[in-house]
């Protein structure tokens, strides 16, 4: 859960390290001289790092800082896309037609801008063969390469071997519109809030 900052007058410290509007260093001033300062600029006095001795205030616009964070918080929920991994399981000896299906699925994944951790699993003597399932994993990223890479090359674990296929960017960029979408049909109204006291402050 997020803090507000202590802001102007709610400030109680003798003196502050004062940061001007543009990042410059005004340096250690009284907190009487800071809010003068913030009052005839038409600014705010805003505590950005409260443990420090003294205290580091900056001078900047508090309501359009808080907008301008708003924005960034939520651009940053739109493009974090939940990374979802599907898995996929073979035998070395897959028939033809087994392997069309399970292509199939792999393929609906990777266009759904998902992963897929493909498992090939090795039984018996088909444990002294590890190439079987290594020319199979390749067989497999070649056939669905347009629209998928190899992100883990496969990798012997245990009795299985192991590779990971993820989606080309268009697919992920395509899931990440489809968020978008659904969070825009859904506005964050703390951020609607938000942007109309901005709009207020500018008229």
């Amino acid at each position: 859960m997020s803090v507000e900052p202590r802001v102007n007058d709610r400030i109680r410290v003798p003196e502050v390290r004062l940061v001007g509007p543009a990042g410059e260093q005004v340096g250690i001033v009284r907190i009487e001289d800071a809010l003068r300062l913030a009052q005839e600029s038409d600014l705010d006095l805003v505590e950005v790092a409260p443990n420090e001795h003294p205290p580091v205030c900056k001078l900047m616009d508090y309501g359009k800082f808080k907008y301008e964070t708003a924005l960034k918080a939520r651009e940053s929920r739109r493009n974090q896309v939940n990374t979802v991994i599907k898995e996929m399981k073979l035998r070395p000896k897959i028939d033809p037609h087994d392997y069309e299906t399970k292509k199939s699925h792999v393929i609906r994944f990777l266009n759904m801008g998902d992963k897929v951790k493909i498992t090939i699993m090795f039984r018996g003597r088909e444990q002294s063969r590890p190439e079987l399932g290594y020319n199979l994993l390749q067989k497999l990223a070649e056939d669905v390469s347009d629209i998928g890479f190899v992100e883990y090359s496969p990798k012997q674990d245990g009795r299985n071997m192991i590779m990971v296929l993820g989606p080309l960017k268009k697919k992920a960029d395509a899931k990440a519109e489809r968020v978008a979408r659904t969070e825009t049909s859904s506005p964050d109204s703390s951020t609607e809030e938000l942007a109309h006291n901005a709009e207020e402050q500018d008229a």
